[in-house]
C-alpha cells in the first residue's frame, strides 16, 4: 500500500515523508469542511444534515470507524506512519468480542445519557451520540474496564487504605479516558493524540487518534501513576498539620462569622463552562463496581444550584449574577476585618469583568490590587488568535468593614478627587508591570486592581450635581486611562498627538494582543484544525482574518484614544461580538485607489492567485487603471498609517523601484513619524507574521534611501 501524509504549511501543502516537496495540488483539503464529506474518488459532496442523519442511525460512526494508518515510534526516536496489516484488524476484532463476554458478565460503561441535544457545551448529540460509551470504541472500552476490574481487586488488611487506594486508583483510570476516547485528535507536532478536553465542549472530530496505552506516553497508566505518586508526597508535605474540607454551597456557608484569614475562589465564568455535565464524562469510570459512590440526590441538588449561564436550565444571567454577589457576600461574612480576599478571573470579556467586580463592590469588599500569574497553556485554543488573557488575574481584595466586623457604609467619595488621582494611578503601575514583562491584556485588566482601589474605598462616590457615578462610568475612565499610558510606552514618551487616530488605535490594538505573543493573521494549532466547525450558521459567514479583539475591549480602547471603530471601516471589520485588524494585504484596494467595479473578476482571481499573492493582483489592476499618475507610483495616503501600510505592500510585492519612487520622491519617507511609526509597528505586530516581516522590509531601506 502506498500513501503520502501531506500537511498544510504557511507556504503551502507538503509531503511529510519529504518536507521540501510542495505539493501544488493535493487530493484533499480534508475529507468533512463544516460537517460535509467530501469523496477522495468522485469528489461528491455529501451535505451536513445528511451526514448527520448517516451517523445517527450508527450512534455517531464511533463503533464503525475504520483506522487507515499506524504510527510508530522508531528505536533511533523517529516517527513513521504505516500502513496496517491483517493483524491489526484481528486485534480490534478480538476487543470487540472480549468486551461482549464482559457485557454478558455486567462488566460494561454505564449506559447513563448525555444531556439533550442543544445542551451547553455539547454538539455530538446531533450525530447520535446519545449515551456515554458512544464516545468510545471498543478496545478504549476494554482498557479502561479492565485497568477499573484490576482496582476493584485492590485490597490490604487495612479496609480504609484499600477503599482509599481504589479511589486513587480509579480516579487515575478515569483521568486517562480523556486520552481514550473518539473526540481524541492527533497532533501532528508531536505525533500523539491531544486530551479529549482540548476546549471544555464536546464537539465532533472526524479522524480520531487512538493511543496505545503502554507507548510510555499521554494515556499510559504508568505515567499516569507516577502522576499520582507526585501528588500524593505533595499533598503529605504540604499538609503535615491536617486540615479539614468541607463541600457546601458557597452562597450558604457553614462557617461561622469572622472567623476566616483567607477568602481565596476561582469563580465560572458565566457560561464558559458547563461544570456538572462535563464531569460524567469521568463520572461514568469512578462510579464503576461502587469504587466512589455518589449521592444521586445531592448531584440534582449541586446542578440546580450550580452558578453557571444555562438558558437550557432556566439559569439566565441574572441568576448567575445574583449568585455570584451572594457567594461574594457570604465569603465576606465569614472573613475576618483583617482578612485577605483572592478572586481569581481569566475571563476576557469586558461585560463579564464589569458584572465580576461590581458583584465584589455589592459585596462590601475593597479591591486592592491585581497581579496576573500564569496559569494558562499559551498553546490552548482559546488562546489562539485573539487576545485571550496569557494569564489569569488574582484580584486582591479586603472587606469593607469596621475592626467589630460591620460592614463601612458612611464614606462618599467625590468624583472630581478620583479622576484626579486615576492618572496617576495608571503612570506608576503600567511602568512596573512593563518591567515585569506584563504587557498587552495582561496589563490592562493588571491595572484594574490599583485603579478600582481608589474608587472601591468608599460606599459609593458621587459627582458635583449629587448624581451617584456608576462602576460602568468608572471604568470607562479606567481604559481610556491605560490606552493613553499604554500608547505612551509604546512611542517610548514621544507625544503619540502626532499621529492621526488610525496609528493610535493599531499600536493599542497590536499591545493589547502581545500577551504572550499571541497568535495572529490566521495562526491556528493543531488541534484545533481537527476540531469541529459543522454549525450551519459559521459556514456561511466569511472567515476575517487578521487580528482580534473582543468587540466591546475594541470599542473601550478606541474611545479612550478618541476614535470610533465605525470610522474606520478600511481598518477594522466587526463581526458579532469580535472586531478584527484587517490585515495589511487587505488593505490594498482601499489604499491604492481601486474600487468594485475595477476589481478584478472571480475567476481570474482565482488563476492568478495561483502565481502570485492576491494583493499583487491588486495592484496590477490599480497600476493599470491608471491610478498611480504619471510618476508610476501610488498616491500618497493620507494619514501615516495609510502611508506605512501602501510602503509595506509595495516591498511584499517586490515593487523596490515604485517604493524607492514612493519614499523619495513623493516623501513620504521624508516624515519623520513615518519611521517612528514603522519602528513601533515592528515592534508590534506578532513574531512570524507577514506584517512584521514586511515592515522590517521597509526600515531595511531607510539608510540606503540616505534617510
Amino acid at each position: 500500500m502506498n500513501f503520502r501524509i501531506i500537511a498544510k504549511q504557511s507556504h503551502g501543502w507538503v509531503d511529510q515523508a519529504n518536507p521540501k516537496t510542495k505539493i501544488e495540488n493535493p487530493i484533499l483539503d480534508g475529507p468533512v469542511k463544516r460537517g460535509s464529506a467530501t469523496c477522495p474518488c468522485c469528489r461528491y459532496t455529501t451535505p451536513v444534515e445528511r451526514v448527520r442523519t448517516q451517523l445517527r442511525a450508527r450512534r455517531g460512526g464511533t463503533e464503525d470507524a475504520l483506522p487507515y494508518s499506524k504510527v510508530v515510534r522508531t528505536r533511533e526516536g523517529s516517527t513513521e506512519y504505516r500502513p496496517l496489516i491483517n493483524g491489526d484488524f484481528v486485534a480490534l476484532k478480538r476487543a470487540k468480542e472480549r468486551l461482549a463476554e464482559l457485557a454478558e458478565s455486567d462488566v460494561k460503561v454505564s449506559t447513563l445519557s448525555l444531556p439533550p441535544d442543544g445542551a451547553l457545551g455539547f454538539r455530538v448529540q446531533k450525530y447520535g451520540i446519545l449515551e456515554w460509551a458512544d464516545l468510545f470504541l471498543s478496545r478504549q472500552q476494554l482498557q479502561l474496564l479492565t485497568y477499573l476490574c484490576i482496582v476493584q481487586r485492590v485490597k490490604l488488611d487495612n479496609e480504609e487504605l484499600s477503599s482509599i487506594l481504589r479511589e486513587l486508583f480509579g480516579i487515575t483510570v478515569s483521568k486517562l479516558s480523556s486520552f481514550s476516547s473518539s473526540l481524541c485528535v492527533w497532533r501532528n507536532v508531536r505525533s500523539c493524540v491531544a486530551q479529549t478536553f482540548g476546549r471544555q465542549t464536546l464537539s465532533m472530530v472526524w479522524d480520531f487518534g487512538e493511543m496505545n496505552p503502554f507507548a510510555e506516553s499521554a494515556g499510559d497508566f504508568g505515567e499516569a501513576i507516577e502522576y499520582l505518586a507526585k501528588l500524593i508526597e505533595h499533598v503529605v508535605v504540604s499538609s503535615r498539620e491536617g486540615g479539614i474540607a468541607q463541600e457546601a454551597d458557597a452562597a450558604a456557608s457553614p462557617l461561622a462569622d469572622d472567623s476566616g484569614d483567607l477568602f481565596f475562589t476561582d469563580p465560572p465564568y458565566y457560561d464558559a463552562i458547563p461544570y456538572d455535565h462535563l464531569s460524567a464524562f469521568f463520572g461514568i469510570w469512578l462510579c464503576f463496581g461502587g469504587i466512589l459512590l455518589l449521592d444521586e440526590k445531592a448531584g440534582l441538588r449541586r446542578r440546580e444550584d450550580e452558578c453557571i449561564v444555562d438558558e437550557g436550565l432556566g439559569k439566565s444571567r441574572q441568576f448567575f449574577e445574583g449568585k455570584m454577589t451572594k457567594a461574594l457576600m457570604e465569603g465576606r461574612r465569614v472573613a475576618k476585618p483583617s482578612a485577605v480576599g483572592v478572586i481569581v478571573f481569566g475571563h476576557k470579556s469586558t461585560d463579564g469583568w464589569e458584572a465580576q467586580l461590581g458583584a465584589m463592590l455589592d459585596a462590601g469588599w475593597i479591591i486592592t490590587s491585581s497581579w496576573p500569574i500564569d496559569t494558562e497553556r499559551s498553546g490552548r485554543l482559546r488562546a489562539q488568535d485573539s487576545a485571550a488573557l496569557g494569564s489569569s488575574i488574582q484580584i486582591t481584595c479586603r472587606p469593607r468593614e469596621n475592626p467589630d466586623g460591620s460592614v463601612r457604609t458612611n464614606e462618599v467619595g467625590d468624583w472630581r478627587d478620583v479622576l484626579q488621582e486615576l492618572p496617576c494611578c495608571i503612570h506608576e503601575w503600567m511602568p512596573r508591570l512593563a518591567e515585569e514583562g506584563v504587557v498587552g491584556a495582561d496589563a490592562i485588566f493588571a491595572c484594574l486592581g490599583p485603579a478600582l482601589e481608589i474608587f472601591s474605598r468608599y460606599s459609593w462616590v458621587e459627582k458635583a450635581s449629587g448624581e451617584v457615578v456608576t462602576l460602568k462610568e468608572y471604568l470607562e475612565q479606567v481604559w481610556a486611562a491605560v490606552a493613553k499610558e499604554a500608547l505612551a510606552m509604546v512611542f517610548h514618551g514621544a507625544d503619540a498627538s502626532g499621529f492621526e487616530e488610525d496609528a493610535r488605535l493599531t499600536a493599542m490594538w497590536l499591545w493589547t494582543l502581545r500577551t504572550g505573543e499571541s497568535n495572529g493573521n490566521g495562526a491556528t494549532s493543531d488541534e484545533e484544525s481537527e476540531a469541529d466547525e459543522d454549525d450551519e450558521e459559521s459556514s456561511k459567514k466569511r472567515k476575517v482574518a487578521g487580528f482580534a479583539l473582543e468587540y466591546d475591549a475594541a470599542r473601550k480602547i478606541a474611545q479612550g484614544l478618541g476614535a470610533h471603530l465605525e470610522d474606520l471601516t478600511s481598518l477594522v471589520e466587526i463581526k458579532g461580538d469580535t472586531a478584527w485588524l484587517l490585515p495589511v494585504a487587505e488593505r490594498t484596494r482601499a489604499l491604492f485607489g481601486k474600487d468594485d467595479a475595477q476589481a478584478p473578476s472571480v475567476a481570474r482571481r482565482k488563476k492568478e492567485a495561483q502565481q502570485k499573492l492576491l494583493f499583487e493582483v491588486e495592484l496590477q489592476e490599480a497600476e493599470e487603471s491608471g491610478g498611480w499618475g504619471q510618476k508610476g507610483v501610488p498616491r500618497v495616503g493620507t494619514t501615516v498609517l495609510d502611508r506605512v501600510h501602501q510602503a509595506m505592500i509595495l516591498f511584499a510585492a517586490g515593487r523596490g523601484e515604485a517604493l524607492r519612487r514612493f519614499l523619495v520622491d513623493e516623501g513620504a519617507g521624508r516624515d519623520e513619524r513615518f519611521w517612528r511609526l514603522a519602528q513601533a509597528l515592528s515592534a508590534l505586530y506578532p513574531s512570524g507574521t507577514d506584517e512584521r516581516r514586511w515592515v522590517e522590509g521597509v526600515q531595511a531601506r531607510k539608510k540606503g534611501l540616505g534617510f
